[in-house]
């Protein structure tokens, strides 16, 4: 077969700053190609791609692929994009996101891709941490930035690659997994899959090509179902609390805070009934345990060693965006998570519920007009965890405005919840009204991370 790559010289991303395309082109520029990219607006992310010697135009514009000879575009990108169509003029072979990291898991001789509605980047991330620890010279893509690999991506001769894996609109199906670990499935991306039995049937055909290996969440009924309705004949090994599985966690104990930074857990991890070792894990939350348990096995099937599992995991602090401390400022700690689904906002609250702080303020924007109204009650009945709840405006997204949905209808389902629209006047409120003890968690999958860092800049300026 043909490599996608043979005779490929100059590689021009459209959307260059996007999650799922930052890594791709982290990957690509280590590979020594000629890297440029294309993006409306300036990020965080653009000037980290910056930083790595590409190109970047701000503003889609036909000349700004002059020489490439290849085009890799996120799905967000709109038909009518002039960079889109002088691509198609010149009929330079193009590829999405999804079709381009499909090829790279192709190229590599084990693909570990990790699915699941929850946990994926986290999960990848301690996972890419503990092949390191071995010493194992991999590949990686990641939904999220790693400080271990200085971004989101690597390349490694290895020929063992990690994978993040996103369902939405069923790109994972795009890929060549030979390992996958299955996370769990829960309602998610609804206004795309419309049920839950779509939703289990694209998980299941995502089992039928994987090739060697599935890991899966042996608690959780929907992979189950899943894994149960696919034609995948390999092996199967099951994680979970439960010790009917093949890898589970015993004596979970929680851990005194390190000058005033976030808790740590500490448990065995037991394999087919036996213990095998202690894991001391840097980030909270029985969660994160379990996303630990469900990588420990990866790693052991790839021939990482016990040592390797408890220093990658113990050196894993977490994923940016992924409760992320972002200060801890006149006693008041502030964090940033990705939680954007009623599940990740209820995982994300009870860990802080238990690790001793006088309140917690859970600080949400809402993503997408049709996720808020769909799980609507979910989402009131999860951020009701919290002492205080303040929401932003609904973040829209790819999504326009029908008048359907606000963020008040959610605050009236939340007793004493406030709705402020802009991130300046929610860094003032929380700064103005935080006290010594509390802690202040910014929730979303859009820029809420933006107001994380206000709030902290408030704290040092305001006088209480």
């Amino acid at each position: 077969m043909t490599d996608f790559l043979t005779g490929k010289k100059h590689i021009h991303f459209i959307g260059i700053g996007g999650s799922g395309m930052y890594p791709l082109a982290q990957i690509l520029h280590g590979m020594n190609y000629k890297i440029t990219g294309s993006d409306n607006n300036e990020t965080v992310t653009l000037d980290a791609v910056r930083k790595m010697g590409i190109q970047v135009f701000l503003g889609h514009n036909a000349e700004n692929i002059k020489g490439a000879d290849l085009i890799v575009y996120s799905t967000a990108i709109s038909g009518d994009n002039p960079e889109l169509r002088e691509a198609m003029r010149k009929n330079i072979r193009m590829y999405d996101r999804a079709e381009l990291l499909g090829l790279l898991t192709e190229r590599h001789d084990r693909a570990v891709c990790v699915v699941g509605t929850h946990g994926k980047t986290t999960a990848t991330s301690m996972l890419i941490h503990i092949l390191l620890a071995a010493y194992m010279d991999i590949s990686a893509f990641v939904g999220g930035k790693l400080k271990l690999i200085d971004g989101s991506a690597r390349m490694g001769e290895s020929g063992i690659m990690v994978c993040e894996a996103c369902e939405f609109n069923n790109n994972f199906l795009k890929l060549s997994p030979d390992i996958t670990v299955v996370l769990n499935i829960d309602e998610d991306h609804m206004d795309y899959f419309k049920t839950m039995d779509a939703l289990r049937g694209s998980f299941s055909k995502f089992c039928d090509i994987t090739s060697d290996l599935l890991i899966v969440n042996g608690d959780d009924e929907n992979t189950l179902t899943a894994v149960n309705n696919s034609k995948f004949k390999g092996k199967i090994i099951t994680f979970g609390f439960s010790e009917k599985n093949d890898y589970f966690p015993m004596n979970i104990k929680k851990l005194s805070s390190e000058s005033g930074g976030l808790f740590k857990s500490s448990f065995e991890l037991w394999e087919h009934g036996k213990f095998l070792t202690e894991i001391i894990l840097s980030v909270p939350g029985e969660h994160n345990i379990l996303n630990a348990v469900a990588v420990s096995a990866a790693g052991l099937y790839l021939e990482a060693d016990k040592n390797a599992l408890k220093e990658g995991l113990r050196g894993f602090t977490g994923a940016v965006r992924r409760f992320e401390q972002i200060t801890i400022e006149r006693g008041i700690t502030v964090v940033d998570d990705y939680a954007h689904h009623p599940a990740e906002v209820e995982a994300t609250l009870k860990t802080a519920k238990n690790m001793g702080y006088k309140r917690v303020w859970a600080v949400h924007q809402p993503f997408t007009f049709s996720r808020t109204k769909a799980l609507l009650d979910d989402f009131a009945k999860a951020l009701s965890l919290a002492d205080k709840v303040v929401l932003s405006k609904i973040m829209g997204g790819r999504e326009a405005d029908k008048g359907e949905i606000k963020s008040e209808d959610l605050a009236a389902k939340i007793p004493g919840s406030v709705v402020l629209q802009e991130f300046e006047e929610i860094a003032e409120y929380a700064a103005k009204n935080a006290e010594t003890g509390d802690l202040i968690i910014t929730m979303g999958c859009g820029d809420v991370d933006k107001c994380a860092r206000l709030i902290a800049e408030k704290l040092q300026t305001i006088n209480k």
